[in-house]
């Protein structure tokens, strides 16, 4: 009871309370003896209630009056502080989190002592008063953070390595088919239709069976070795062993009863394993590059990494393009340093196939430490999950519909099937062609290096000069410029080979012979259509569909993903197929193949013209939309009083490849000179100033394809 009294009145003491004060407090110690707690008084206002938000404290207390008594001799000071109110620091959150849970103890047995709540506050103000630490400069190589190329390098290597081979493949393919014993080009459209697109499908179908059971590296692997083995087997195995394995008396058994019209169809069992090497070939552009790599790269790259870098794999694959058609020409002249009696195309052909192995193993390597050392970075920024675009499922009926309601679409259809057609038509009689020229699979190969270095070096051409192009003179002139070079160059052509005999005289002048000369004119052709896909045709094809309205985009877009691009790569196989049964020849057939390209050049031509008549005008409505809108933006500034700094927004088409590796086009506005991010308040909110002649000029029909859209003006 001593101790009990003793510690009431040193309380009082500490705390500078009142008689009656201490008489309540005494009450309360003697009324709470046998639950051994004591309630002391606190303040309901002032700067402890207000910061603490203490309304009450129940503090154990201990029949310990020596304990007691020491500790609050320690602590009276600073207890007297807190309840008069005179605390100048106040605990903060940070303090009271760091004590534990039974309360502030003021000495009464087993509370916290004040000192550790003051040994807390000395910590935070000591380390309020250190520095705040200094971020690291993150280290940049040519622009571009080092951890983003960790990722970034090893897929364009990969790239490389993979449009590498496929160069590589695709010329063997054709020298393989076209100069092999009783076959010609005449095998490539039977061979496109009933063995290349059977396997295509068949394959697709095994490969989404697959994917439902393995993870994504047990199916890339899965893909990618049976391509790697089947490749050198044919190199080091097939290819020697062909005599046996082909059957050449059965062959020549159809021949006789069915005739020479139906060689095509009969080279392809003659010749079955350098069918089936054509075949992988041509499934290695459609599974290895637009399926494994594309799917890898989207997969482990951020949108605005792919935006940032997609297109740099685009222009590595024409260099890759390059080195490979240089790798061919020299594996096709080793012949020349081997002794007589071996087999030149067959030292090629190992060389080129163990090439190919090698660098199949390089990609699986890339891919296994990508994902070993790059996909499990916590460094490096993740891909987000992005969200499939909902596409309608129409029919082959469906989309034809659709196809013929629409006159915009019906002409957009068209320069989608006549290019499929059209490039089918040339080529097929350009390497008939160029068979006679270079009967030699040696022959032939090295001028295929050659059209494939070419082409690369065309293309990266003309990926550059297309920008000028669409800027200098539209999209109307864009669009008719690469029918215009087909039909120039296929007239060319096919007069040469129609037309040969009055023209030997002239071109033995210049030391050309009409066969010679319509190779170079077929190459040429060629050529220039492989570069004009990618640089206008392709940009040309999305861009027609950015005016029109949301519906009628995305089914249009699907009826032609449906019906044309199938039409337009099999159209060319079906008529020549026709022609052939039908004259007996290739040869037979040239003429009538002259003609139907030359008609469906001429429809492309005018569904360009007619598509442009009427994307310019959407293009112009689209522009007087915004036009108004900005216009509307100036007179509500003007009205609020609320000016906007002075700037200038344009609108550009421009083309570039999307997070698929696909290149597409979009109408985005400029501003100052400088492509607005899409989202921003910028792009959402043009201003105007000189908006009605603008509009004018938009009526009168003036190129609107980067035309200064709005000023702002300040307000009067």
């Amino acid at each position: 009871m001593q101790a009990m009294r003793a510690t009431v009145q040193a309380s009082q003491q500490a705390w500078g309370l009142n008689s009656s004060e201490a008489l309540r407090a005494r009450r309360r110690v003697v009324s709470s003896r046998s639950s051994s707690s004591v309630s002391l008084p606190v303040l309901r206002s002032g700067p402890v209630a207000s910061s603490l938000s203490w309304k009450r404290q129940s503090i154990k207390s201990s029949t310990s009056g020596g304990a007691a008594t020491a500790n609050l001799s320690d602590a009276a000071v600073l207890n007297r502080q807190f309840w008069s109110g005179k605390v100048v620091n106040p605990i903060t959150q940070e303090e009271k989190s760091a004590l534990p849970t039974q309360g502030l103890g003021l000495g009464l047995g087993s509370g916290v002592s004040l000192r550790r709540r003051t040994s807390v506050r000395a910590q935070a103000a000591a380390a309020a008063s250190e520095p705040a630490p200094v971020s690291k400069p993150v280290k940049k190589i040519f622009g571009v953070e080092a951890v983003t190329l960790k990722k970034v390098i090893p897929l364009g290597l990969m790239f490389f390595c993979i449009l590498f081979n496929y160069t590589i493949l695709r010329d063997t393919k054709d020298v393989l088919v076209v100069t092999a014993k009783g076959s010609s080009a005449e095998i490539i459209p039977f061979l496109k239709t009933w063995v290349n697109l059977p396997m295509a499908i068949g394959f697709m179908v095994i490969y989404t069976k697959l994917s439902n059971t393995l993870s994504k590296e047990a199916l890339f692997y899965s893909c990618i070795f049976p391509f790697i083995a089947f490749f050198g087997a044919f190199g080091f195995f097939m290819y020697p062993l062909a005599d046996v394995l082909h059957p050449t008396n059965f062959a020549n058994m159809l021949l006789e009863k069915l005739g020479p019209r139906f060689m095509g169809p009969i080279a392809i069992i003659r010749n079955w394993t350098f069918c089936l090497f054509y075949v992988m070939a041509e499934l290695w552009g459609s599974v290895v590059v637009s399926v494994l790599f594309w799917g890898f790269a989207n997969q482990i790259t951020t949108v605005d990494e792919a935006k940032q870098f997609y297109p740099l794999f685009g222009l590595g694959a024409n260099v890759a393009l390059i080195f490979s058609g240089r790798t061919v020409k020299y594996f096709s002249e080793v012949r020349t340093q081997l002794p007589p009696g071996v087999d030149g195309w067959a030292y090629s052909l190992r060389g080129m196939m163990g090439l190919v192995v090698g660098l199949g193993f390089v990609i699986a390597a890339i891919y296994w430490w990508v994902n070993k050392y790059v996909v499990n970075d916590p460094t490096l920024p993740k891909a987000e999950a992005r969200k499939k675009k909902q596409k309608p499922k129409m029919g082959m009926v469906e989309s034809a519909k659709f196809l013929l309601s629409s006159k915009y679409i019906r002409d957009l259809a068209t320069l989608v099937v006549a290019y499929g057609i059209s490039i089918n038509l040339v080529e097929v009689t350009w390497k008939s062609k160029l068979k006679a020229q270079f009967p030699g699979p040696n022959e032939y190969s090295s001028f295929m290096g050659d059209f494939s270095t070419y082409t690369g070096v065309a293309t990266f051409s003309m990926m550059l000069l297309s920008r000028v192009i669409f800027r200098k003179f539209g999209w109307g002139v864009a669009a008719q410029i690469t029918p215009a070079v087909l039909l120039i160059t296929g007239v060319a052509f096919f007069a040469l080979v129609l037309f040969s005999g009055p023209l030997t005289p002239a071109l033995a002048g210049m030391g050309l012979t009409p066969l010679l000369a319509a190779v170079y004119i077929g190459a040429l052709q060629n050529i220039f259509s492989k570069s004009a896909k990618y640089s206008l045709f392709d940009p040309c094809k999305e861009m027609a569909y950015i005016p029109l309205d949301e519906d009628t985009k995305v089914k249009g877009k699907a009826a032609i993903d449906v019906v044309c691009n199938p039409l337009g790569k099999s159209g060319g196989a079906l008529i020549q197929q026709f022609l052939i049964i039908t004259f007996g020849s290739l040869a037979n057939s040239t003429p009538y193949l002259g003609a139907i390209l030359l008609i469906i050049v001429l429809a492309w031509l005018n569904a360009a013209r007619s598509l442009d008549s009427q994307f310019t005008p959407l293009v112009q409505k689209d522009l007087k939309s915004k036009l108004l809108e900005g216009k509307l933006s100036a007179i509500s500034s003007a009205i609020t009083g609320k000016s906007k700094s002075q700037r200038e927004v344009s609108y550009r088409f421009v083309s570039v490849l999307n997070e698929q590796g696909f290149i597409e086009g979009r109408y985005v506005p400029v501003v100052d000179g400088k492509p607005v991010p899409e989202g921003t308040e910028a792009e959402k909110e043009p201003l105007v100033t000189n908006g009605d002649a603008l509009a004018r000029k938009s009526v009168e029909g003036e190129d609107s394809t980067d035309t200064p859209a709005a000023t702002a003006a300040p307000a009067s």
